[in-house]
């Protein structure tokens, strides 16, 4: 994997680039949709490529882990066989489930035991097995495993998780290069920067990572609560310390103006749930603004679903087609939502990287973003 850096927007620290894996290229910045279980969740692999043009996706170690288990996808040769999908592959490394799961498991300097959320079973994952576990899933990037702390988070604690963090880091890389990968390709480790919202800590733990000299190197431990002008301050310290040279990802972010904001920070990488769980509530992401398409407002507005004139589904279906469909429980509906906001993200991105390119960005992203926080 290698990655380059092709331009520098001129009045931000926006960039455009190329990330080169052995399952193909990536124009960045990028979005990749959220695939939890081995898909992005009623969206159909050739959707995903041809309609929405996914150039990566997210697979969730965690789930993948305990469900198909380790066992199937090795014996399929991996995720990308076992779900017929060609592109590139990031997996998380778990961490998140750690955060997330805060009742069921217990944190040790030599691991994490947590409980299965399917069947009650406890679990054991170690830094070292993390790469284990993300070598037979078989992403192209691979995740460094973590903690990622909550907000609000004392001192103290940040401290301390992020000092085990950088522990954990260390064993990661050691383990990550005596194994040698599973499949006939390369995978590519990214560390983790960690420290909540204390500038100390965030600058220490951007320098640690920054001194392994990985491929790549991701922020986490944000938009878990804070406010956006934090996430935002912590983006921006980062980012000014990691390398230039290699590609930045900042995890679990988030609503379209925070990805903006984001990119005019240096970030190339981007993941989310949002698009398609607002999806399945019916909230869609437009460039005019959010709709929430149960309102009675759209029962009888047979106008696209974004009055921008783009279109993200293979037909045009009008804002009352995919109101009758979501207030009848139709699976078509929840579909037809999601492809359309994983399309809008797509879209966002791609649009952000023409305007770095063409001299625009900035005077752009300031122009759009109040369009995109209205709701419709």
């Amino acid at each position: 994997m290698h990655f380059e850096l092709q331009h520098r927007d001129t009045k931000s620290n926006a960039r455009t680039g190329k990330l080169v894996t052995d399952h193909g290229e990536i124009q960045t910045p990028i979005f990749m949709p959220v695939g939890t279980v081995g898909t992005v969740k009623g969206v159909h692999q050739h959707e995903l490529e041809q309609t929405i043009n996914a150039q990566i996706i997210l697979g969730n170690t965690y789930h993948l882990y305990l469900r198909p288990g380790i066992d199937v996808l090795e014996s399929a040769g991996g995720l990308h066989n076992f779900i017929n999908w060609k592109k590139p592959i990031l997996t998380d490394s778990g961490g998140f489930q750690v955060y997330s799961l805060s009742k069921s498991r217990k944190i040790t300097e030599e691991g994490v035991r947590f409980q299965s959320v399917y069947d009650g079973a406890y679990h054991f994952f170690t830094p070292e097995y993390a790469m284990d576990v993300q070598r037979a899933i078989g992403g192209d990037i691979i995740m460094a495993f973590d903690e990622c702390t909550p907000y609000p988070c004392d001192y103290r604690y940040a401290k301390n998780s992020m000092n085990m963090t950088h522990r954990w880091l260390d064993r990661c890389i050691s383990h990550f290069k005596n194994t040698p990968p599973k499949y006939d390709y390369e995978q590519a480790l990214f560390p983790i920067v960690q420290g909540s919202v204390y500038e100390d800590l965030r600058k220490a733990s951007a320098e640690y990572v920054a001194s392994k000299d990985m491929l790549g190197n991701a922020i986490g431990g944000l938009s878990v609560g804070e406010p956006e002008e934090e996430m935002y301050a912590m983006t921006e310290l980062v980012t000014a310390i990691l390398p230039e040279e290699k590609p930045r990802y900042l995890m679990g972010v988030g609503t379209p103006w925070n990805i903006l904001e984001s990119i005019a920070r240096g970030i190339d990488m981007f993941d989310c749930v949002m698009p398609s769980r607002n999806a399945r509530h019916g909230l869609l992401f437009t460039w005019e603004g959010t709709i929430n398409i149960k309102n009675q407002k759209w029962e009888k507005d047979f106008s696209p679903l974004d009055s921008s004139g783009k279109t993200y589904v293979d037909n045009t279906y009008s804002k009352a087609y995919l109101r009758h469909l979501i207030k009848v429980n139709e699976y078509l509906g929840v579909q037809i939502a999601t492809i359309h906001n994983l399309g809008f993200y797509l879209d966002l991105v791609k649009e952000a990287r023409k305007r770095i390119l063409d001299g625009t960005f900035s005077t752009w992203k300031d122009q759009v973003i109040p369009k995109l926080k209205q709701r419709l």
